[in-house]
């Protein structure tokens, strides 16, 4: 969808809703309603997003939540980054059944790209309605890396729910301790769509362990497979697909085969090489290992010396790019990231390991 409708809404929900001027219906429609609103790429949307709406429409007492769905930020890396229009879509399909959720593409009419510079937008165009920004626990311990954080703060009341493995370094961070004497209790969270900026709250709900960041890494993977499982011995002399191998078979020590990527990526000059135990996560593998090229050309020479120097055979997806590849030795799942694109997916935060805040990319 293009952004000349700048709100798409669920097919239950009434009404159009199109960026329009002062004076435009949806203005007058919107005026002193509490409205969420939740910002991202919606990379894909999933069951966690209608988790935090959900909550903020009940702890909140909102009347409605918009997603806004961002279009590519240039400060962030195109590499698995669906399209707009697929991403706005796909957002859609799943807030459907939610009748209070409204999915948007306003970010793109209004021609913004940092979400400070969207709220204040959204302030003008809608001068009396009373929108509350909604981000989970894991934003707050980044926001300082955010341009315009503090703005953000004295634009829009802010609701922080609690996130996996972040809510006390969220609670112990820079914006939590900058505006703590405008934090406002759990028990008056109801009130905060009616406060004068700056006034947050955090949530301490129930967990929800679903990321758009595990979705993708979990479509990497199921992509792969699919691609193995549809080589018959006659395609697989072909050029074509020359490149397509059985998943690499599992080995009776797999710490022995962790500590001989670890060993390669060491000789390669790798950057912050972290290795995360997957038991009781997943059955895929036994580790994962996550790594950095300091260019997309290192990137690729890690992965090349890691095929020389694993035993046997491992598939890699991404080498051609050389922004972010995956290769699967069996045991071990080595992902190798050009540093941007690292801090971007963050799969150290989704599988419970920690990125160095330095890495974090800006919002």
């Amino acid at each position: 969808m293009g952004s000349g409708q700048a709100l798409w809404n669920p097919p239950t929900h009434p009404g159009p809703l199109r960026p329009q001027g002062r004076r435009g219906s949806l203005v007058g429609a919107v005026a002193g309603r509490r409205i969420g609103l939740l910002g991202g790429s919606f990379n894909p949307a999933h069951g966690g997003h209608l988790h935090i709406s959900r909550e903020a429409l009940k702890r909140l007492d909102l009347d409605e939540v918009w997603w806004l769905v961002s279009p590519q930020n240039p400060l962030k890396p195109v590499a698995g980054m669906a399209p707009f229009a697929e991403r706005l879509q796909q957002a859609a399909a799943v807030a459907a059944a939610a009748r209070h959720i409204r999915v948007s593409d306003i970010e793109a009419a209004l021609g913004t790209t940092y979400t400070a510079d969207t709220l204040r937008a959204l302030r003008r165009r809608f001068p009396r309605a009373r929108f509350v920004w909604l981000m989970g626990g894991d934003n707050l311990a980044q926001f300082p890396y955010w341009r315009g954080w503090q703005q953000i703060f004295r634009t829009l009341p802010v609701a922080v729910f609690a996130r996996p493995t972040t809510s006390l370094k969220a609670l112990a961070g820079k914006a939590a301790h900058r505006f703590a004497s405008a934090r406002v209790p759990e028990g008056s969270a109801r009130r905060l769509p009616l406060l004068p900026p700056p006034a947050w709250v955090f949530f301490h709900t129930r967990l929800d362990p679903r990321s758009a960041t595990r979705i993708r890494a979990e479509r990497m993977l199921s992509t792969q497979k699919e691609k193995r499982a549809q080589v018959t011995p006659e395609l697989a002399t072909s050029a074509t697909v020359a490149t397509i191998s059985p998943r690499p078979p599992r080995t009776a020590d797999p710490s022995q085969l962790l500590r001989q990527v670890i060993g390669s990526l060491e000789d390669g000059k790798a950057e912050d090489i972290v290795t995360i135990d997957l038991a009781g996560k997943t059955t895929f593998a036994d580790y994962m290992v996550v790594a950095s090229g300091r260019s997309a050309r290192q990137v690729v020479s890690l992965t090349e010396h890691l095929e020389k120097d694993l035993p046997g055979h491992v598939a890699v997806e991404g080498k051609s790019q050389g922004d972010w590849v995956l290769i699967d030795a069996g045991d071990v799942i080595v992902h190798i990231f050009r540093p941007e694109i690292r801090a971007y997916y963050n799969l150290e935060k989704m599988w419970g390991a920690g990125l160095p805040e330095a890495d974090v990319a800006v919002q």
